[in-house]
């Protein structure tokens, strides 16, 4: 694979389309854009200026853990950074070698949304889980708003995801087998999408991977639909249960449950959350004139009323609650936040305890997520 000549860090230049209130550029290595940085600050853009200039230090993370944490890493390459995803993803996966990235304990590669967004509750959560001993890498792949590019950057984050993943895992595996970290996968709303275009299906995720966290995934997601569609006989569309739960699961809510119950869940753990009011989740062409199963199911726990579905009209009504997913309260629609606290511990087998798990939602649930 052909690197890009990295474009040099430039500190004293303002960012062409600005950065958001509060956020400066790092005066850490550990962040792409930061001294020493392969990929410049203002080629980040705005969610990736975002992303390397926010989360929680080694101080925030030493707090709630008690022990002496790490400052975690954070590796970034955006649309400006190089010319495609394959140049950006060998860029930021450089920049992540640069600072240490494939020593740490945890190495998370995840699939933004199409504005270049990563969600900081998933973020956040997996650094303080990691006691900061840990690296996160992702590339921008368009300018677009999530709704919009969730209905017209499909191929962008394709590729996004797969030669992201796939540069990583070039350098990761090369690395000898006691000195790797371990590897997971990330994503929410399109970037699930992203993410899972690197795999082939559960024993490829579990074959590659530590394990993964899926939130809010579209409904046209391949693996997403192949799970669903052959889900165990008895189990829900809206919770479906694959294969007793060996490696793929699903939950509404997991600090409530992460079904099937009783059933072993050893090795790679895969996990899919999905609010039963987040349009994105059961938004698709065939709703116009094919009954789904879910609106002939129980109601979740955050809709009001069983669905009922009407050919064309129940397709208008979820079309038109795209746009406004994200502008709902934690916990519904496409906003999830403190339900990355329990879905990571359990992905990661991180062990925290309820009073542990409480503690970090709490600090989670104040995490701004604009």
């Amino acid at each position: 694979m052909t690197v890009c000549r990295p474009r040099p860090s430039q500190p004293s230049a303002r960012p062409r389309s600005g950065s958001a209130a509060g956020i400066h550029q790092p005066t850490s290595s550990l962040r792409s854009g930061g001294p020493g940085s392969l990929v410049s600050w203002n080629s980040l853009g705005k969610e990736g200026r975002k992303f390397v200039a926010t989360g929680p230090t080694a101080a925030d993370i030493g707090s709630f853990t008690h022990t002496q944490a790490m400052e975690p890493i954070r590796a970034y390459a955006g649309v400006e950074s190089a010319d495609n995803t394959e140049d950006r993803a060998a860029l930021a996966v450089s920049d992540l070698e640069r600072a240490g990235g494939f020593q740490r304990k945890n190495l998370l590669v995840f699939t933004t949304t199409g504005s270049g967004w990563v969600d900081p509750a998933s973020a956040d959560t997996f650094e303080y889980l990691s006691d900061g001993d840990s690296a996160i890498v992702t590339i921008q792949y368009s300018y677009l708003p999530s709704w919009l590019s969730y209905l017209v950057d499909q191929k962008k984050a394709r590729e996004a995801g797969r030669d992201l993943f796939d540069t990583v895992y070039d350098k990761w595996s090369q690395l000898p087998q006691n000195a790797r970290p371990k590897l997971y996968v990330g994503g929410e709303s399109l970037g699930t999408y992203g993410a899972e275009s690197a795999f082939s299906g559960e024993y490829d995720l579990s074959n590659l991977t530590s394990g993964a966290l899926f939130a809010g995934p579209p409904n046209f997601n391949t693996l997403f639909r192949e799970f669903s569609d052959n889900r165990d006989a008895g189990s829900l569309e809206s919770l479906p249960v694959y294969k007793d739960g060996r490696i793929v699961r699903f939950s509404n809510d997991p600090q409530v449950d992460i079904p099937p119950d009783g059933q072993p869940w050893n090795g790679t753990r895969v996990l899919y959350l999905m609010h039963p009011s987040d349009p994105i989740v059961w938004w698709d062409w065939s709703l116009g004139l094919n009954k789904p199963d879910w609106t002939s199911e129980p109601p979740g726990s955050d809709v009001l009323k069983q669905a009922v579905w009407i050919p064309l009209l129940t397709f208008w009504q979820v079309t038109g609650d795209l746009p406004f997913a994200t502008g709902v309260p934690a916990g519904h629609g496409h906003t999830y936040k403190s339900e990355y606290v329990d879905g990571w511990n359990a992905v990661m087998r991180a062990g925290l305890t309820p009073g542990q798990l409480e503690s970090l939602r709490t600090i989670i649930s104040g995490v701004n997520q604009e």
